[in-house]
């Protein structure tokens, strides 16, 4: 009799949880359209399996950015594909800008005195024309006297004693040493009085610039006594000029390879090419100086740009080539905490934050040793941006499909 009391309770409990089950399934499946139960109903076991794993959409593109067309029309903004190029070796090295050879001049008292400005506007970087006075050398008011004053007297002084040694010699009173020693005083005094008489004024004799350029300094003040010989300005053209590199004496061996250069300046951070300033190899030292472990390497080019003379900079010397390479523009780099990532595009408007391990650098370009592949689509203009919509998150309201 317990036996069959068991059995009937088991057989209860059992049509009980059966009932559960379909009322359960029947509301899983009250929302289902009808094609989506029809789809159902047509699973095999293993599509029902992967469809129950199958994550949600969202969490298959929760590393994507967004950038929308209407942001990137908003910025500078360049997408490109990574393709196999040339490449070079790249030596590091620093170094500075210098007047090249003839581009420079100084000009330089003519007399002692006490030296003047010519105008109020001589400041250094002012242009100048050649000939044009720049200062002037005023010595009536010292104790030495007059300069111009002394220099006409040796001068007419000279010029008869020289005239009077012409008429002696025909007659040979005088020996003819004596008449060359009478012509070499005139022609120095002759040399001394046209240097000063064809730029003296009321205020001085003028002293010009020798060439035309622009004032790079000025080495005296107003009301200064100067002598003879004493540098007062240097006039630079600035047309071309050198680039010199001081190279760690290691890649010594490396140098006969490097034929042009990259350099960067400290005042704009802009990256110059010597290909595009007609520039040329001068010549590289064949030994380090006696005091520094450093090779000096020397370009000259033309100074299309601003570049001051002077300057110090970063120096890319460009040496061998590596064929398919692959190397994409610094611009596309952004650099967190030393990391360097790239922004690789995904769809039209989805990019991907991509870790780079690089290599060599010439200042314009960066060669990528891992994290690329020929063939991706990578931001190469407007980096930064895209960086700043990842930090931000999705557009609200964004509606993305893939």
């Amino acid at each position: 009799m317990k036996t069959i009391i068991f059995a009937i309770t088991a057989l209860a409990i059992s049509l009980m949880g059966c009932k559960n089950n379909a009322s359960h399934d029947a509301h899983d499946h009250s929302h289902e359209t009808p094609e989506q139960h029809a789809e159902h109903a047509h699973e095999t076991p293993e599509e029902h399996a992967a469809h129950a794993h199958e994550a949600p959409e969202q969490d298959k593109h929760s590393d994507e950015i967004i950038f929308t067309k209407e942001q990137a029309a908003r910025t500078t903004f360049k997408v490109e594909e990574v393709k196999p190029s040339t490449f070079n070796q790249v030596i590091k090295a620093t170094g500075q800008i210098l007047p090249a050879p003839g581009d420079e001049a100084m000009a330089v008292a003519t007399s002692n005195g006490i030296v003047s400005f010519a105008s109020g506007r001589l400041t250094e970087g002012v242009e100048v024309e050649k000939n044009q006075i720049l200062f002037y050398i005023a010595s009536s008011h010292i104790g030495e006297g007059d300069y111009y004053t002394k220099v006409k007297t040796s001068y007419e002084t000279a010029k008869a004693n020289y005239e009077r040694a012409e008429s002696l010699i025909k007659d040979k009173i005088i020996s003819q040493k004596e008449f060359e020693a009478a012509r070499l005083e005139y022609n120095n005094a002759k040399t001394a009085y046209d240097a000063v008489s064809s730029n003296r004024t009321a205020k001085g004799i003028g002293v010009t610039a020798p060439i035309r350029g622009h004032v790079k300094n000025i080495e005296v003040r107003e009301g200064e006594y100067v002598t003879t010989g004493q540098p007062l300005a240097a006039i630079s053209q600035n047309s071309r000029l050198v680039l010199r590199a001081e190279v760690s004496e290691k890649y010594y061996n490396a140098l006969s390879h490097i034929r042009t250069a990259n350099f960067k300046t400290p005042y704009d951070n802009k990256v110059y090419s010597l290909s595009e300033l007609n520039g040329k190899l001068i010549s590289h030292g064949r030994t380090s100086g006696e005091d520094t472990f450093y090779v000096p390497v020397s370009f000259e080019f033309d100074n299309k740009g601003d570049i001051i003379p002077g300057s110090l900079v970063e120096i890319y010397l460009i040496s061998k080539p590596m064929e398919n390479a692959l190397a994409i523009p610094i611009s596309a780099l952004t650099n967190e905490l030393g990391t360097f990532y790239v922004y690789v595009q995904v769809d039209e408007e989805g990019y991907r934050k991509q870790e780079v391990t690089l290599g060599a650098n010439n200042g314009k370009e960066v060669q990528v040793l891992k994290g690329l592949r020929f063939g991706d689509r990578i931001v190469t203009q407007g980096a930064y941006q895209v960086k700043m919509a990842s930090a931000s998150g999705a557009i609200p309201g964004h509606s993305h499909s893939h």
